[in-house]
């Protein structure tokens, strides 16, 4: 029993929830009072309403955010009927803009917006000592990094076997780029280097090896940014992986210099693109430079072992399906192992909301409020993009076809014009783009490449078969007889990423 109980619904049950680990760090006297539920998207609302229920609290804090504020307005609306005494506290950024509209912030007693690592404390100990006066909106002040007590211990060692670990250096972002709430964080705030690389000295002693870093600029400090990458690099390990999220146009000499001295797969960048239209990028007040960008991710494949992951969105204002083409196109050639493929959302407080009159868009009431059509792209054609992002996920990005997926567009004119083919003739055969076996995926690939693009059965086959062994399946899809081949030894890496390793090192 706690009279404070933190929860939040996880998008998946891999993710540990490193807000309200902030929370609980940062409670003070009140830490002893207070238990953490975790749950995730996948759960019935009634079965959490449940867990909660025994634990019995007075008062309950839910971080909400894009993919889980559906299932949480149930659950509040659920908690409320059965326990109106329960003093519910919101916060998250899905709460923090446009709250007068949510039904999620009617049901709730209070919510907090902004940051809320240090203003949960002072709420809760507010309302444990019966005070009724306290207002509905509570505009936390934004913290200084050097204010937080950080959350690293509060990883169990469960956690640590089993799920991904959350970190951070800094918080904030420099980029006004009008689609991302980050934009609305100016300040970039640093947490001190001693006692965030002690912590993470604490968490690799106690066996950690996958870190995710939420910085939103990694290398925006690159004094820090290549201390970190050090740090690693002299506790280096067999297995340890690393995610950052990178300003793509910022990679000088010193901190090539590190970066290449990482074994393949151990490093993964998340670079954010977008779009290579000049005049869409003016539009989203996005700043870059194109040909520095093109200079690192060349760099970046051909003298280092980092796993790309580089990201694209489909409905910009200005940005039309031949615009999209180009650009994807330029990417491609490029050779990150991962083109993500994403569709604009309109997230709560972002300035891209000055657009919709212009460029007529409209995006869809419910989360994660995608773009349905704008002045472009007609609904028809964003249905056929969101088509081509998942069936590209599917098969260009999972790693299971390293090999085979190439064929759709080698020899043509255009990779994305060609994969655009494939997904308009696959989402026809199939009639769907959800919940495919990969044995199915894999035959309608093999129809497409023979049958379509008229290449050579046993070429084909052959690509199939190295792709299908290629993560150690020892199985084998029925359209293709049986293979003599050895079973591959995995790496002790995530799996995607380990099967791109295995296949385009």
């Amino acid at each position: 029993m706690s009279q404070i109980l933190l929860a939040t619904l996880n998008a998946r049950y891999i993710h540990a929830a490193f807000g309200l680990r902030y929370l609980m760090a940062n409670l003070g006297a009140l830490r002893n009072e207070a238990a953490i539920a975790e749950f995730d998207i996948n759960q019935r609302p009634l079965e959490i309403v449940d867990a909660i229920m025994a634990h019995a609290p007075r008062i309950l804090g839910l971080g909400v955010y894009i993919w889980n504020v559906a299932p949480t307005t149930e659950v509040v609306a659920l908690l409320k009927r059965l326990r109106p005494d329960l003093k519910i506290v919101l916060g998250g950024p899905e709460v923090s803009y446009e709250s007068d509209q949510q039904e999620i912030v009617r049901l709730a007693d209070h919510v907090i917006t902004g940051e809320a690592d240090l203003a949960f404390a002072e709420v809760c100990g507010a309302l444990l000592d019966g005070k009724r006066d306290l207002p509905k909106m509570i505009a936390a002040p934004l913290p200084l990094p050097e204010q937080l007590r950080m959350p690293y211990e509060l990883y169990s060692d469960h956690d640590i076997a089993h799920r991904v670990l959350y970190v951070e250096a800094s918080r904030g972002c420099p980029f006004t780029c009008e689609f991302c709430l980050s934009s609305l964080d100016i300040p970039v705030r640093a947490f001190a280097l001693p006692p965030f690389l002690a912590a993470l000295d604490d968490l690799l002693a106690r066996g950690a090896t996958q870190f995710k870093f939420v910085d939103r600029t990694f290398n925006l400090n690159l004094a820090t940014s290549r201390a970190i990458l050090e740090f690693f690099l002299a506790r280096w390990r067999d297995g340890l992986f690393m995610h950052f999220e990178m300003v793509p146009d910022r990679l000088p000499e010193p901190l090539r210099e590190v970066i290449a001295k990482f074994p393949p797969g151990a490093l993964q960048f998340e670079v954010g693109i977008q779009t290579f239209d000049e005049a869409t990028s003016r539009n989203i007040s996005r700043r870059q430079n194109l040909d520095r960008l093109e200079d690192n991710l060349r760099f970046l494949r051909e003298h280092t072992g980092v796993h790309i992951h580089a990201d694209l969105i489909v409905g910009l204002p200005g940005e039309d399906t031949a615009s999209f083409g180009r650009g994807f196109d330029r990417l491609l050639a490029l050779r990150p192992q991962e083109i993500q493929v994403g569709i604009l959302k309109k997230l709560r407080g972002t300035p891209i909301a000055r657009h919709d009159a212009e460029w007529e868009m409209i995006y869809s009431p419910n989360p994660p409020y995608e773009i349905l059509q704008n002045k472009l792209l007609d609904f028809v054609a964003m249905q056929r993009m969101r088509r081509f992002a998942r069936f590209w996920d599917l098969v260009g990005n999972s790693g299971n076809f390293v090999e085979s997926a190439p064929m759709l567009w080698t020899g043509g004119s255009s990779p994305f014009e060609s994969f655009l083919n494939f997904s308009d003739w696959i989402s026809i055969r199939i009639g769907r783009h959800h919940s495919i076996a990969l044995a199915t995926l894999a035959e309608n690939l093999f129809i497409f490449l023979t049958a379509e693009r008229g290449l050579p059965n046993s070429q084909v086959e052959a690509a199939l078969r190295a792709d299908w062994h290629r993560a150690g399946r020892n199985e084998h899809p029925p359209f293709l007889e049986k293979s003599g081949a050895g079973k591959t030894p995995r790496r002790i890496l995530p799996k995607r990423q380990s099967r791109h390793l295995a296949g385009n090192p």
